[in-house]
């Protein structure tokens, strides 16, 4: 399981002892794994400041874990075309020894072996420094993390939008992959090329009756560029006066001229904003991005496809005939600033921990400080009734009443404004590792 219960008791001998009954039983009655929690000696400075810094902590404590899952689904956004793998690049990067710090750590080791880290967070400074500290980090990376998925949601969008124009019918797909230079005539004074949209039935007729439509009409000057599902996409040429003529007579026929004017900079200039795009996104996640052949769509199969005809060199609207560089599958910025504040903010969440048990174990079992804390991992979700039914008994003596609200929940704990089912007789703190559910 996913799921750890962090726990302390006092550090006397009566409560060693049962903290040794409780690993004895957990571990025959194959309960949970258990490990010792070791925790600095943090200055312990007035029991006033620890109440204050016992709220600041739980405060950061959710805080922390609702940054860690954002992280996490951020990494799957990212990694769209490789979601399975998004589990392995969740890790946290060395902390245990220091000769470890450069390995790459799953989360559940680093939890289970956990080691405070003295040069990074000093526990001879005031706890409040310390947990200050934590927190300043925990908050430039909810920061950063902010602008750089604001900026790729961002190109997203604008991708997406020029992806819708290349989805649909020839009546409204954008035009700029299908059309080339050589189907119009241009910078002439007095000609002008249309384009038709003629439905498949009424090829026939088109071709037949397009010339007397108007009056100068250019003969033999249709050609079929591209067609769809439902129809074709003729070109014609005719004088610019009798446009509106031309307009008319054609709708009466059921041809639909597209209001589409060849304009090459404009076209040049959505090609490669497309392209652009495209790859901007695609290298956020990794640096060996999509290699676009020559003749092929920038897009997805879900597009209507459009065949663009009489031209072998221009791309084939919604065809996905893409080819992916065969090395260097590199990480991109963002999946890179991803992986390595992930693995910063979850060694920042796991050592907050310590403070917080250190000072609810100071306020709840007093002074001087000796307690001690242990890491259980329940082995499988049915088992947690029973474990906590062995922690109850184990170590009621510390609160009997706390003991008994647990098995009674109208039982009222004098003192507590939370629901008594959230308190033990115990100090306890649940870490959950299911980041991604």
């Amino acid at each position: 399981m996913s799921e750890f219960w962090l726990i302390s008791a006092p550090g006397d001998k009566e409560n060693l002892q049962a903290l040794e009954r409780m690993n004895t039983v957990t571990s025959k009655s194959n309960l949970s794994y258990n490990t010792k929690f070791a925790i600095p000696d943090f200055k312990v400075g007035t029991l006033d400041s620890l109440v204050g810094l016992s709220d600041e902590l739980g405060k950061l404590d959710i805080f922390a874990e609702s940054l860690i899952k954002k992280m996490a689904q951020s990494v799957v956004e990212v990694m769209e075309d490789a979601k399975g793998k998004v589990q392995e690049n969740l890790l946290a990067n060395g902390g245990l020894k220091e000769k470890m710090k450069c390995l790459k750590i799953d989360l559940t080791s680093f939890v289970t072996h956990f080691e405070w880290d003295m040069a990074k967070y000093p526990a001879k400074q005031p706890l409040v420094t310390v947990v200050d500290t934590l927190a300043k980090q925990l908050a430039q990376i909810e920061t950063d993390l902010k602008s750089r998925t604001a900026a790729y949601n961002t190109l997203k969008t604008n991708l997406e939008n020029l992806e819708k124009k290349s989805m649909g019918n020839l009546f409204t797909r954008t035009l700029c992959d299908i059309v080339s230079k050589e189907d119009f005539v241009l910078d002439s004074e007095y000609l002008i090329t249309l384009l038709v949209i003629v439905p498949k039935p009424s090829y026939t007729q088109w071709q037949k009756t397009y010339e007397s439509l108007s009056d100068m009409v250019v003969p033999r000057s249709t050609k079929l560029i591209a067609e769809d599902n439902e129809g074709g996409l003729f070109t014609v040429t005719l004088f610019r006066k009798v446009i509106d003529d031309f307009k008319t007579k054609a709708k009466e026929n059921k041809f639909t001229v597209r209001e589409f004017y060849y304009d090459e900079k404009e076209i040049k200039r959505e090609r490669e904003e497309m392209a652009r795009l495209l790859s901007d996104k695609k290298q956020q996640y990794q640096t060996s991005c999509v290699t676009l052949k020559k003749g092929s769509s920038t897009f997805s199969d879900h597009m209507v496809k459009v065949t663009p005809l009489g031209n072998p060199d221009r791309p084939a609207a919604g065809q996905t005939d893409r080819e992916r560089e065969s090395e260097g599958e590199g990480e991109g910025p963002l999946l890179r600033w991803l992986k390595v504040n992930f693995s910063e903010a979850f060694i920042a969440w796991n050592p907050h921990k310590a403070p917080e048990v250190f000072v609810e174990s100071v306020l709840r079992y007093g002074l001087p400080v000796n307690f001690q804390a242990v890491l259980l991992q329940p082995h499988k979700k049915s088992s947690t009734k029973r474990l906590r039914e062995v922690l109850n008994s184990i170590f009621r003596h510390l609160d009997e009443v706390a003991a008994a609200s647990i098995l009674d929940a109208s039982v009222e704990i004098p003192g507590l404004q939370f629901n008594s089912q959230d308190y033990f007789p115990y100090v306890y703190f649940h870490i959950d590792l299911s980041l991604l559910d």
